[in-house]
């Protein structure tokens, strides 16, 4: 699961691209998959998980 950080993310660039279009209803889209977004974000963890072979560097 992708984690708040990338999810917020997410949602702020379609927030970006909405009010940057001049068509109402792709606004509308982009607006309601962010809303979308926003919420599993609400409910997501803090971090996004690395994949199982990654292994995180030390320091």
């Amino acid at each position: 699961m992708a984690g708040k950080k990338y999810l917020a993310e997410q949602a702020a660039t379609l927030l970006k691209f909405a009010q940057a279009t001049t068509n109402p209803d792709v606004a509308a889209g982009l607006l309601a998959k962010a809303a979308d977004l926003s919420s599993k974000s609400d409910e997501a963890p803090e971090t996004s998980s690395g994949a199982p072979d990654v292994e995180q560097p030390e320091g």
